[in-house]
């Protein structure tokens, strides 16, 4: 199978390693030369570190590396069988892309977005047959994560959602056929992770630091503030925004002033260097 990846940021970068593993041959599309670069250099650390870890072989690598096609040209579309949207969360700019797409793209061509907050009926509007059109969301990293998202939107075919099913499946990953509800299921239990932590900080309760530090005690990975820096904190604000606008603006999804404070200041975590804590 092909796999077009539009958008070599975090989740891009994820997803082609977890297809490219499973072996698939990637074309990964972005705009911004330097990000596909970028995105090449990360691909080929990860999958070096995976070979040095014992979890691919020196050969498999190699093989991997050659299946990776870049390119700034949405032409390169072409000849896909599924395409991955993983750009900003921004409807318009989504918008722009799947009708591109769309011009671009065989007619029996699957495709679907990583996005994690906006509805898949409003993102299938602008297309002329939307029953293609579904929900794929991936988690970040998405080559370790095991969960995926499929989302089905009111005019997605059956037959799209077996499909993608089948795809992230196939690369190992554990599906849940998830509504086109705001947050669909784990965004929308994980908003109040994030926004509980915020208040709690905002209320002088606790530091960042210690909540953080308590929730990894009570056995979370990650406490809430290094999750954001993790996904980006401009990127989880994005997504609380979404979410409490679809909410029509139910108060227990508010975004933190605290976080709309840190993305002001440019301060949007692992990605920058500095967000809710410092790295080198």
């Amino acid at each position: 199978m092909i796999v077009g990846i539009c958008g070599a940021g975090t989740m891009g970068r994820g997803i082609a390693i977890a297809s490219v593993v499973a072996g698939h041959n990637i074309v990964l599309f972005d705009v911004s030369e330097k990000a596909l670069d970028s995105a090449r250099a990360n691909i080929i650390s990860q999958l070096q570190k995976a070979v040095e870890k014992g979890k691919l072989d020196a050969a498999q690598c190699e093989h991997a590396l050659q299946q990776i096609t870049t390119s700034t040209s949405l032409d390169a579309m072409s000849a896909v069988d599924i395409v991955i949207e993983a750009i900003a969360e921004q409807l318009e700019i989504k918008h722009t892309l799947f009708t591109a797409l769309e011009s671009v793209c065989r007619t029996d061509t699957i495709l679907t977005s990583n996005t994690s907050s906006i509805s898949i009926a409003s993102l299938a509007r602008c297309l002329k047959d939307p029953s293609r059109f579904a929900g794929l969301h991936f988690f970040n990293p998405a080559h370790i994560m095991k969960l995926v998202e499929v989302v089905k939107g009111p005019r997605t075919s059956a037959v799209i959602i077996a499909a993608c099913v089948e795809f992230a499946q196939g690369l190992g990953k554990t599906t849940v056929v998830a509504a086109d509800a705001p947050g669909f299921i784990v965004n929308r239990i994980a908003r109040n992770y994030y926004n509980e932590a915020q208040r709690i900080v905002m209320e002088g309760a606790a530091t960042i630091t210690q909540v953080d530090s308590l929730m990894r005690g009570l056995g979370f990975k990650m406490g809430p503030f290094e999750l954001m820096d993790l996904i980006g904190v401009d990127v989880n604000l994005d997504v609380t925004k979404s979410q409490w606008e679809q909410f029509f603006h139910e108060p227990r999804f508010t975004p933190s002033l605290l976080q709309q404070q840190y993305v002001d200041a440019g301060l949007f975590g692992k990605k920058s260097g500095d967000g809710f804590h410092t790295y080198e």
